[in-house]
């Protein structure tokens, strides 16, 4: 199998591998001849495409030409272009469908006093401010004898902000680190603060509402001789209460799962990306939750969301969400369409309707049920959509304190990188699977290669996000990446 034509409207097909100049392909029984060589991801017009006429993809277009293109030719950033713009106006047309009900299968999870279900039992450090970062790492490097028993870690999560914040940017802060510290991936949980900063601890009291005294305890340097025996002695109760939890049969109806891509090349819309969507469907088929983010790559591809929203309250909500996300990039004085980025492009991505159209298909087909702004706690079982931006960590983060247990992060060309909770990495190629095997946890690429379909790589991809769930670590995890990166907008003091 030499290239995929996505759909029956496509006027390109995409190279599954490397193909040479004059190699003769078929193309759903018809046969085109390369003009010249074409990269693996990469897209070849499969008949002529004349000046100013769409580049249909996903059969979508996703730009026009800016040249005369014979069939055979390499289509990419020499002869195509975007044709995106600032805001714009949408009319809704709802087309959903109702997915079956599928069994119910379950997965070993922490029961929470809440009623919450955790997939891990860690002990976690968040500091309210950033001066006190380097008391948080020394506290997690300094009492790892503390995780014993049925506790599976203590991690810090440390951020520069906290102080020489106003506005918006102090009350995303405060939201963000309040959610965190309401994350039920923590078994117990010290909230570490300096004493002099915006962020003070009674704000942050106000912003976390009511809390179990147990699980979560409270330490002001300013206010302590001795910070680090004060964080020992904290820390020491969190792990006795902590340990009290242990791994018990729950529901998959109780998962919520982030989705998110990053470094995507030419496969991930077809391989890796589609896989994610159908788990998203089968996940949501018993009763489970998804998240999908990264607004700025769904840019040319939002009405395939939109008319999947529940209701006009919905689509409404979807339509601000897109809008105060263009209209974000223009006021800061840039275009929308500056992505994708120079690895996509490596990859076989030309335009951002191109990585668009890619990218929503982590979303699968299920109605849209709600939309939440940046780190806003889920609400509504099934897909959700979250406000984010495509970069990595901080969209992980909104993810993570939105309250998904762990991420399905799909990539073409690979990361190291983790979020505070677990963070399965897919690979769209065979060839990253196997360079990076201590980067990745799985293979999509097998779906490009003929081995099994998107359907049975969904199933395959269902079962180890349950042993995931269920505590089985994954790469990231075991390399011990783990960060947050807080959305900031605003001025600093």
């Amino acid at each position: 199998m030499d290239t995929i034509r996505i759909n029956p409207l496509d006027n390109v097909a995409v190279a599954l591998h490397d193909i040479e100049k004059g190699y003769r392909i078929e193309v759903d029984g018809a046969y085109v001849t390369t003009r010249e060589k074409v990269p693996g991801g990469h897209k070849i017009a499969i008949k002529d495409i004349a000046v100013g006429e769409p580049v249909i993809k996903y059969g979508t277009p996703i730009g026009i030409a800016t040249e005369a293109i014979a069939s055979g030719s390499h289509v990419h950033t020499h002869n195509l272009k975007t044709t995106l713009s600032g805001e714009a106006e949408y009319v809704y047309k709802p087309a959903f469908r109702e997915l079956s009900h599928t069994d119910k299968k379950t997965f070993m999870g922490y029961k929470r006093k809440d009623g919450k279900t955790g997939i891990r039992n860690e002990i976690w450090i968040i500091p309210t401010v950033g001066c006190v970062n380097p008391v948080a790492q020394r506290l997690a490097a300094e009492n790892r004898d503390l995780v014993t028993g049925t506790i599976d870690g203590l991690y810090c999560f440390t951020h520069p902000y906290g102080c020489s914040q106003m506005g918006g940017d102090l009350d995303t802060t405060k939201k963000i680190l309040a959610s965190l510290v309401r994350h039920p991936n923590a078994g117990g949980v010290l909230v570490l603060s300096l004493g002099c900063e915006n962020l003070t601890q009674e704000l942050f009291k106000e912003e976390l509402g009511e809390w179990d005294e147990e699980r979560v305890k409270f330490l002001i340097c300013q206010q302590t001789d001795d910070e680090l025996k004060e964080g020992r002695r904290l820390l020491a109760e969190l792990s006795e209460h902590a340990g009290r939890y242990k791994r018990e049969p729950v529901d998959a109806s109780q998962l919520i799962v982030g989705l998110k891509c990053g470094g995507s090349d030419g496969l991930s819309g077809i391989t890796a990306n589609p896989t994610a969507g159908r788990f998203s469907d089968l996940l949501i088929s018993m009763g489970g939750s998804t998240i999908l983010t990264e607004v700025p790559e769904m840019f040319g591809a939002e009405m395939m969301l939109f008319d999947r929203c529940r209701d006009r309250e919905t689509f409404d909500k979807a339509v601000c969400m897109v809008n105060d996300f263009k209209k974000y990039f223009t006021d800061h004085g840039q275009v929308v369409y500056e992505n994708p980025s120079p690895g996509n492009k490596a990859g076989g991505i030309t335009t951002l309707e191109d990585k668009s159209c890619g990218c929503i298909q982590k979303g699968g087909s299920a109605r849209v049920e709600d939309v939440l702004s940046y780190g806003e706690s889920v609400k509504a079982r099934g897909l959700s959509l979250m406000s984010g931006p495509g970069n990595d960590l901080v969209s992980t983060t909104g993810l993570t304190a939105a309250g998904v247990h762990m991420i399905l992060f799909t990539t073409g060309r690979g990361t190291p990188f983790g979020a505070p909770v677990p963070t399965l990495k897919i690979a769209s190629n065979t060839g990253l699977y196997t360079d990076k095997g201590k980067w990745i946890d799985f293979n999509a690429g097998t779906v490009a290669e003929g081995a099994e379909t998107i359907e049975e790589a969904a199933y395959r991809l269902f079962e180890d996000v349950l042993l995931t769930a269920s505590g089985r670590p994954t790469r990231q995890e075991m390399n011990g990446y783990r960060d947050i990166a807080i959305f900031k907008d605003g001025v600093t003091l």
